[in-house]
């Protein structure tokens, strides 16, 4: 009897899963398991996270958890934005390297209150790697930040091709942007501090904050100043290579790293077919200003961190296999082939890759400090031309406003404020 049941429970299984469906019984005293780990009770939850939803697990004090934000190509695309890292640390420290194009939306995904995302390191000057410093610097103003952001990056070979004058100008171009939000809302938010610092700096220190040490050292990739990074604090260390051509200082300073993260560009035969790019470019790419798979390989096997990461190149279904066969060609270390929303846990005994689940209409969040109030001696934006083409809607907006004022205690000074 029992021998029959057996195989009538084998033949329905494979009968469920040749036509795609199959239902899973758990019996009062068994156990179900998953790839949460085991499930005793049917209204608890699984013991194990193989996935990481943000806000829901408390980070180590001695721990670090580094998000892709971005890991994609200068060309937009919905399901790959550019370059974008963030880094949390067991102190409470976030900070940013890189704000490529597209990324924020990924990290207001992550819901972490704008006061949080404030200190951006960038590698370089390219779109793709800062090209949504734009609408952190707003959204997280209109957001309830609630003082400046701040930057650190290279300087140039000339004055006009470094940081401080990219923001300065940013702001410029930005100008009725800044001028209407500060009458309307407040200034300060939408100040940003830049920190330029000498891109030829070798190993150079260029942040010492809350035991955090950040060095930067120099890069090779379409022009002078390019950096890479790296963050070290409580013993470990990680690497953000930003975009480079294999390098002398990338060998010599990224050793002892938990975590290395290096481009790996797309081979040149895939940027002539999918990418639009003539033969001789597509063969300069990948010798000249950026790094082959197969040179990356070469950089980790001589590197040797604990925990590989490749990034910048289209991961898709038909690329992604081209590019880790050229990696594994010079290299057989721990690797992760980086997405977009790919989460790794660095702890003293090992490091956990994992996906991030966050929702796609992610709302802000509220942080830990008051929204700032008006700035009332500003003045207002508006002309008297503009003013007077008012409609008065205050027969009908007056019921709703009576309320609102009553239940947040509002007076009529309080709606007062660059009208």
């Amino acid at each position: 009897m029992i021998r029959r049941t057996t195989l009538s429970l084998l033949l329905l299984t494979a009968v469920a899963l040749v036509y795609g469906f199959i239902t899973v019984i758990i019996l009062p005293g068994q156990t179900a398991e998953a790839a949460g780990g085991k499930v005793t009770d049917p209204l608890g939850v699984a013991p194990q996270r193989y996935a990481y939803f943000p806000g829901t697990e408390e980070l180590g004090r001695d721990e670090i958890r580094l998000i892709a934000c971005g890991t994609g190509m200068p060309s937009a695309r919905r399901s790959q934005a550019a370059t974008c890292f963030l880094v949390e640390l067991g102190n409470g420290d976030k900070l940013l390297f890189d704000i490529g194009s597209g990324s924020h939306a990924n990290l207001q995904g992550l819901m972490i209150p704008a006061d949080f995302l404030t200190k951006i390191f960038l590698t370089h000057l390219h779109t793709d790697h800062w090209g949504d410093l734009t609408s952190l610097w707003a959204g997280g103003w209109t957001a309830g930040r609630t003082g400046p952001l701040q930057v650190w990056g290279p300087s140039g070979a000339r004055e006009d091709m470094g940081t401080a004058y990219a923001v300065k100008n940013m702001l410029k171009a930005y100008n009725w942007d800044y001028m209407t939000r500060a009458a309307i809302i407040n200034p300060a938010p939408g100040e940003i501090k830049v920190t330029e610092f000498d891109y030829k700096g070798v190993n150079e220190v260029i942040y010492q904050e809350n035991g955090v040490t950040i060095r930067s050292w120099p890069a090779i990739h379409a022009g002078d100043g390019p950096i890479s990074f790296s963050l070290e604090w409580n013993g470990y260390k990680v690497v953000i290579g930003g975009d480079t051509a294999p390098n002398k200082w990338f060998l010599e300073y990224a050793k002892d790293a938990d975590l290395a993260v290096h481009e790996a560009f797309m081979t040149s035969k895939t940027f002539v077919e999918k990418y639009g790019q003539p033969p001789q470019l597509a063969a300069r790419i990948n010798l000249t200003f950026h790094t082959s798979a197969q040179a990356f390989g070469k950089i980790m096997s001589t590197v040797r961190p604990r925990h590989a990461v490749a990034y910048h190149f289209f991961n898709d279904e038909d690329t992604r296999y081209q590019v880790y066969e050229g990696i594994r060609e010079t290299y057989d270390g721990p690797l992760s082939m980086a997405d977009d929303n790919m989460v790794w846990n660095i702890t003293r005994d090992k490091i956990t890759e994992r996906m991030v689940i966050s929702p796609d209409d992610a709302w802000d969040v509220p942080g830990p400090n008051r929204p700032l109030p008006p700035d009332r001696s500003r003045k207002s934006e508006y002309t008297k031309f503009t003013l007077e083409g008012r409609f008065d809607t205050s027969d009908v907006d007056g019921v709703w406003l009576k309320s609102f004022m009553e239940e947040y205690g509002l007076t009529e000074e309080d709606l007062k404020g660059g009208e």
